[in-house]
């Protein structure tokens, strides 16, 4: 098959059944693996959706610039597309972004600022501030905005989801995927939950978000903040494409635990998939008592392993984190 440019790759990512790593587990279980689209990651759907939303409103004219705060892979995927349509790209990122994730944004062609890790998020320097304040300097900016575009949720809504009710013939009955913005998890969570009301929507989150408190209090407690590694996983803002009446529940999962699943993926299932991944298995782990024969489970793999080789697919990240014993690394 040929392509006119790689913009039409995206999305069509496999339905992969998981094996060795989940014998103990009664449910069948699926891994969507995003790390298929081209710029490697989810991101690529709605880096495409959006800046094509925001073409036909007008509010993206030819020859602007991209302008948002980002994780890493929706940057990527925005600085992608931007390639593409002929726009510049300019990127707003934490000091938490691994050396990978920071190396494939500059040779993409975006720019990028740094900005501290422990800012709160109205903090000036904050990567949220930082973007906003960017997009009012820069003639002919957009700012994407993607935790409170709509159009993130939508891109997965119109995509994701229709492919893993096709992909199981309407036999899913957990979808499993890692929160941070809420477009993936929930665009695609409410598809599937249309189709089948039964469905059962678990949203990953990290020790140091907001999320599950939120969704079980309704308070929006500051004291949850603090840095922690995961990336793609957890928030401390309150995204609007987060739709926590959707959600049936939060799993919290740990730094450490979710890297050792990403390192075992890899070594049982071949799967070179990135950190949200891990905590995404850890979290099928942490519910699996709850699960049956009949039960299909969908996990939601965002993005590809490459992106981390620097952290916990390198043994010095890992003892230095505490993760490994230097005993550990050496018995390898």
């Amino acid at each position: 098959m040929v392509f006119n440019n790689i913009l039409e790759t995206i999305g069509k990512t496999p339905l992969i059944r998981l094996n060795k790593i989940v014998l103990h587990i009664p449910a069948t279980v699926y891994a969507k693996l995003e790390s298929f689209n081209p710029g490697l990651s989810a991101k690529d759907r709605i880096a495409l959706h959006m800046i094509e939303r925001a073409e036909r409103l007008g509010k993206l004219k030819p020859g602007g610039t991209v302008v948002d705060a980002t994780s890493g892979n929706t940057g990527f995927s925005l600085a992608m597309v931007a390639a593409i349509k002929g726009y510049k790209c300019v990127l707003t990122v934490t000091s938490k972004i691994s050396e990978d994730k920071l190396n494939n944004l500059k040779a993409m062609g975006a720019e990028v600022h740094l900005c501290p890790q422990e800012a709160k998020p109205r903090d000036p320097d904050s990567y949220y501030s930082r973007a906003e304040q960017l997009a009012k300097e820069i003639p002919g900016a957009c700012y994407i905005n993607q935790n409170y575009n709509p159009e993130n949720g939508e891109a997965h809504y119109l995509s994701t989801g229709p492919e893993i009710w096709e992909q199981t013939a309407g036999s899913v009955t957990h979808l499993i995927g890692s929160a941070s913005t809420g477009g993936t998890i929930c665009g695609s969570g409410r598809y599937l939950r249309e189709q089948n009301p039964g469905l059962k929507i678990i949203g990953v989150d990290a020790y140091g978000s907001v999320l599950q408190k939120y969704h079980e209090t309704g308070v929006y407690d500051e004291n949850e903040i603090y840095p922690y590694r995961i990336e793609g996983t957890g928030k401390n803002i309150l995204p609007a494409n987060m739709d926590f009446d959707l959600i049936d529940r939060f799993v919290k999962v740990t730094d450490k635990d979710s890297a050792l699943r990403a390192r075992e993926l890899a070594r049982m299932e071949g799967m070179m998939v990135g950190y949200s991944s891990g905590a995404a298995l850890q979290a099928l782990e942490q519910i699996q008592g709850e699960l049956t024969e009949d039960d299909v489970v969908v996990l939601l793999f965002a993005d590809h392993g490459s992106k981390y080789v620097t952290k916990f697919f390198s043994d010095k990240w890992m003892v230095q984190q505490g993760f490994l014993e230097e005993e550990e690394v050496e018995a390898v």
